[in-house]
């Protein structure tokens, strides 16, 4: 399984009106494959929208991807309210969930770390052991890494109820001392792991996300 996140920044005072326009172009075009998830920023980077498309490989997201265009019902035809688009494929760790269509937020923080070339295997041996604690306290919706995009960045996307219920979980994995998981594996006599950058933005989902 591989996930595309397309990520589109739009022009001011126009979210509105591009999920209107998409959410009516994609009643033609999930009859060839569905949508994960469509979100907008509320925090971080505004005036952006994600969405998130899920193929078995690259091959049928290229079939898939030119059937749809040749049913010219897409794309949304949202061209004029773009300023800058990006896609990226991701993979999943082997301790992902699979995202599926259902009510988990309605406040989704995505959380983006680039790392150095040859960081990946000590990240996600680290993730592996600290995430089951982690999970104890709110569950996790993808933990992907780039395949194709921009290189070297993992991804984390967490859900929450209320923004309240996000401060009191972070607050409660500190104080437990088993979060974040290259601090936990320092005190269990590993080498941790190192990060370059950090971001984050908080996203809510869209009227017709499968997602919520």
């Amino acid at each position: 399984m591989i996930y595309e996140v397309r990520t589109y920044d739009l022009k001011p005072r126009s979210v509105p009106e591009v999920e209107k326009r998409f959410a009516e172009a994609y009643e033609h075009r999930k009859k060839h494959s569905p949508l994960a998830a469509f979100w907008h920023t509320e925090i971080g980077p505004l005036n952006q929208i994600v969405h998130v498309w899920p193929y078995n490989d690259l091959n049928e997201r290229a079939r898939i991807r030119a059937e749809a265009i040749k049913d010219g019902t897409w794309p949304p035809r949202t061209a004029e309210f773009i300023a800058r688009m990006r896609s990226e494929i991701m993979l999943p760790f082997p301790s992902s969930p699979e995202l599926k269509p259902g009510k988990m937020g309605p406040f989704f923080e995505m959380r983006s770390y680039t790392f150095p070339a040859g960081e990946l295997p000590k990240i996600m041996r680290c993730w592996e052991n600290a995430l089951p604690e982690r999970l104890k306290l709110s569950p996790v919706c993808a933990i992907w890494y780039t395949e194709l995009g921009g290189l070297n960045t993992f991804v984390h996307i967490w859900p929450y109820a209320s923004l309240e219920q996000r401060e009191d979980v972070r607050k409660k994995a500190l104080a437990a001392g088993s979060w974040p998981p290259s601090v936990t594996d320092l005190k269990q006599g590993g080498k941790g792991y190192e990060l370059l950058t950090q971001e984050n933005k908080l996203m809510v989902p869209a009227a017709f996300s499968p997602l919520q």
